[in-house]
């Protein structure tokens, strides 16, 4: 698959980057296609439409192997600049629309916190957990 991004640093200020697991297979067996992967497709695919039809890209779509939740996938994890980033897990192919509206309301959020009320009711139970944007300071005095 192809990694789908803009390259341009001010386009990436202000979108998120959604990195999906295109390996979790929400604890099944191996196999050809894994959940993770059809979702990884369906939001590539709604990524070119957006495309197709002039508008930026909501989202930096990002692939990635493993994301440490397999019995919670599908699983991705959003992340931008000076928010908080978001572990998500209980996704699927399905819920690629409502995950681009939410990635809509967090590129929109001052820290990016979108209260539960908020997101579509079908990522009612997507939170797995949560990082803040800045961990630690670069340049601790020793």
């Amino acid at each position: 698959m192809v990694e789908v991004h803009d390259s341009s640093q001010n386009s990436l200020q202000n979108r998120p980057v959604l990195h999906v697991c295109v390996t979790c297979r929400q604890g099944g067996p191996g196999m050809d296609q894994p959940p993770g992967a059809q979702l990884y497709a369906r939001l590539q695919a709604l990524v070119q439409e957006a495309k197709a039809l002039g508008q930026e890209a909501p989202i930096v779509l990002r692939q990635v192997q493993c994301l440490a939740a397999c019995d919670r996938g599908c699983t991705a994890a959003i992340a931008m600049p000076e928010r908080w980033t978001w572990l998500l897990g209980h996704l699927s192919a399905e819920k690629a629309e409502d995950l681009l509206a939410y990635a809509q309301l967090y590129a929109n959020s001052a820290r990016g916190t979108v209260m539960p009320s908020r997101r579509p009711v079908s990522l009612s139970n997507m939170v797995l957990g949560r990082i803040p944007a800045q961990l630690y300071d670069e340049q601790e005095p020793s």
